[in-house]
């Protein structure tokens, strides 16, 4: 007699049960499982942790953690707190229509940029000599300022130096 079992075909993400007929339930399972449950201790608990460590493999970014009520309260309390310090700041600041202007002219440019891209990727041999030129240029980068001890504390004056002009507080 066979039993019918639920394959699980993936549409977006959602599992949906159709019936299919086969006679072990045990040849569901994943072969390394396969020998630890067979046909006759075939219980629901054990197909269902069996089917979710099949999801698991098929899915390994897809992870699920129990928040308490305690960190569900403190992530809202700190949303709440970026919401009204976004707000003071779009208060505080006297010339609106400049930063839409500036917002439009930096979508522009990602547009424009993305298009540029595209046409040099199409050119061939031209994406590969561009790769070099980016792997010569951060091989360049390392040696400079990455191996040396000194170095890496002028890497970082200068950019403590960037923040203080971009801020405003520096000379």
């Amino acid at each position: 007699m066979a039993t019918t079992a639920c394959s699980a075909p993936v549409l977006g993400g959602a599992r949906l049960p159709t019936p299919v007929s086969i006679t072990p339930r045990a040849l569901l399972l994943p072969s390394p499982l396969r020998r630890s449950v067979s046909a006759s201790s075939s219980s629901v608990s054990s197909l269902v942790f069996a089917s979710r460590l099949q999801d698991t493999r098929r899915y390994p970014l897809l992870q699920v953690r129990a928040t308490s009520s305690s960190e569900d309260t403190s992530s809202s309390i700190q949303s709440d707190e970026l919401l009204s310090d976004l707000k003071e700041k779009w208060d505080g600041i006297e010339n609106k229509s400049t930063v839409f202007l500036y917002g439009g002219g930096a979508i522009v440019a990602v547009w424009l940029s993305s298009i540029v891209v595209g046409a040099i990727n199409s050119v061939p041999l031209l994406p590969k000599i561009m790769e070099l030129v980016g792997l010569g240029y951060t091989g360049w980068f390392v040696y400079r300022y990455l191996l040396f001890k000194q170095s890496r504390k002028e890497l970082a004056n200068d950019i403590e130096g960037l923040k203080k002009k971009i801020a405003g507080t520096g000379e």
